[in-house]
This record gives structure tokens, C-alpha cells and sequence, in this order.
């Protein structure tokens, strides 16, 4: 479905797994952490920075890396978030270089 352009925003739960590797990924120190998610829940990010999206753990798992805006916020159920919760959300942008993917299956949003 993000392959296809269908699903727009891809959800992780707000835990301290995630948050540590957020706010990293966003270039601020530990210390900041609270301040940066006060800000994500007002407004979330201004600029989109790339991340790399990975269909299951195994080695040859299909990637796709895609340009993201982030924000705190409540997601849709249809796409697997449950109703009234606060995630991490990534805003997916646009679509950029895929490995393990082929291309007509690519074209397909498989």
C-alpha cells in the first residue's frame, strides 16, 4: 500500500524504543527529549528526512526508502491504529529508491 501511493502515513507506538531512535534520527540530545515531543504534537516536522522502511526482519526483506515529514497524533483504523491512541507518525512524502522489489511488482504497489 505505500508502494502504491495508497498509504500515506506508516504509525510506531510512542514507547522508549522508538522515542530514543526518534530523537536521534532527528539530531537532538537525550536531554531534549520532552521539548521535541511537545513540538511534534503541535506541529510536527517542518522538513521531510529519509527513512528506510523494511518488510519483516529476514535479510532479504524488501526496503523502501521514503522522504517523511513526523508528527504525534492519532492514525486511522483502517490502517492498523486503534482508535483514540497517539503514534509516531510518519508522513510519507515520497517514494524513493526500493531494494528487493521488483519492478513490475513496484508499478503494481506490491
Amino acid at each position: 500500500m505505500i508502494l502504491s501511493g495508497e498509504k500515506k502515513d506508516e504509525y510506531r507506538e510512542i514507547k522508549p524504543y522508538w522515542t530514543v531512535r526518534i530523537i536521534h534520527w532527528l539530531g537532538f540530545p537525550s536531554e531534549e527529549t520532552e521539548t521535541v515531543l511537545e513540538l511534534l504534537r503541535a506541529q510536527g516536522t517542518i522538513n521531510a528526512h529519509p527513512v528506510i522502511l523494511q518488510n519483516g526482519y529476514r535479510r532479504d526483506s524488501t526496503e523502501v526508502e521514503v522522504m517523511c515529514r513526523l508528527s504525534i497524533g492519532t492514525g486511522k483504523e483502517e490502517w492498523g491504529a486503534a482508535q483514540g491512541k497517539e503514534y509516531y507518525r510518519f508522513h510519507i512524502e515520497r517514494i524513493g529508491r526500493m531494494a528487493g522489489v521488483e519492478k513490475e511488482d513496484a508499478e503494481r504497489g506490491n
